[in-house]
């Protein structure tokens, strides 16, 4: 029982909704997310600000679909520029083109994209993950913004958001084109699919994690297509679940951050999404950003602040860790008055 309660706690992070929730969770929506359309954002597009869909193509041929939000009213200047992604399972509409329309309206070039397999953006098959690739999807937009005319290429930074915090410090210790890098609620995808929350699994737990995994790839080798994950949240909440799933919920379920392209609003991971992070550590090569500047931000009461403290632990100077009082997870997805843009504005504006 213990490892079903531990496996659903960690799934709903990893995987996401199952596609068999669709309808239930289109009833659960308010009116407002049922009308949604699928070029609709969770947040309004500031008067400063100027937006425009792009595509750029990665290492692998993938091609990439984001936004790209430009200051209104710029000089003849190339702009500092800034490529963002995240959290794990959402798309651009939600919380990456939230910070990119924030830092656009700051002087800032920034690129909210949707990851490989996901969103907008191409891959086959549709709602996978994987280490390297979605590390890569970062240095594709480094290379998007370093061939833009109105963009300095010297003056490229990143922001991580929750799971994508771990792709791009991976990216920004191999690509070392980037200047500087921040996150915010940050998540290793290795560390919690390897070892579990608070690295609470088991040797034998992993074992039957990746037995697991090892019968549906024969599955799905057998039905010629990669079945979706059976966890997710819940369709309506019920008042006992852990404060962390309420906090998700809150977020994704409803029109606070729906949107119909987020695999945590409206989808599932597949089911062996988490084999190729059980053995490929995201943070290796941590120490490597270094002497390009880091800013790691984490809230105080956040389920997931661990990460980030461990990361900064990790991490050699310069480096910050700012921790935002009475902040959870999800704060940092969207709450405008909490995330601390100031401090993004004037880290990179310093930095790049």
């Amino acid at each position: 029982m213990k490892r079903i309660i531990k496996s659903m706690a960690l799934s709903l992070m990893l995987v996401g909704p199952a596609y068999a929730q669709d309808a239930a969770i289109a009833t659960a929506q308010s009116e407002k997310t049922m009308t949604m359309t699928n070029e609709q954002y969770t947040f309004p597009l500031s008067d400063a600000v100027t937006r425009q869909k792009v595509t750029f193509k990665n290492r692998y041929g993938i091609t990439l679909t984001g936004d790209l939000y430009l200051p209104k009213n710029t000089g003849t200047e190339p702009l500092p520029a800034l490529a963002i992604s995240g959290p794990f399972g959402a798309v651009k509409e939600q919380s990456s083109g939230l910070y990119a329309n924030q830092m656009a309206a700051r002087g800032f070039a920034a690129l909210a994209f949707d990851p490989s397999y996901t969103g907008e953006s191409g891959g086959e098959p549709r709602n996978v993950a994987s280490p390297d690739i979605n590390t890569e999807d970062f240095s594709a937009a480094v290379d998007f913004l370093g061939i833009q005319k109105n963009i300095d290429r010297d003056r490229i930074g990143i922001i991580g958001i929750c799971g994508f915090a771990g792709f791009a410090l991976n990216a920004v210790a191999v690509d070392k084109r980037v200047k500087a890098v921040a996150t915010t609620s940050m998540y290793d995808m290795s560390r919690v699919n390897a070892k579990g929350y608070f690295d609470a699994t088991t040797p034998e737990q992993r074992n039957d994690l990746l037995e697991q995994m090892g019968e549906q790839r024969w599955k799905d080798a057998e039905n010629g297509t990669f079945a979706p994950s059976s966890n997710n949240l819940p369709e309506k909440l019920q008042g006992d679940e852990p404060q962390f799933v309420k906090e998700y919920f809150d977020y994704y379920k409803t029109p606070r951050g729906f949107h119909p392209r987020s695999l945590n609003s409206n989808g599932a991971w597949t089911a062996t999404t988490p084999v190729s992070f059980m053995n490929m550590p995201l943070l290796t090569y941590i120490k490597e950003i270094s002497p390009r500047p880091m800013l790691i931000i984490a809230g105080a009461d956040a389920h997931s602040r661990y990460f980030s403290e461990d990361a900064y632990q990790a991490a050699s100077e310069p480096k910050e860790l700012m921790i935002i009082p009475d902040a959870v997870h999800v704060d940092l997805y969207d709450r405008i008055e909490i995330i601390p843009f100031d401090k993004l504005e004037s880290f990179f504006k310093e930095n790049l």
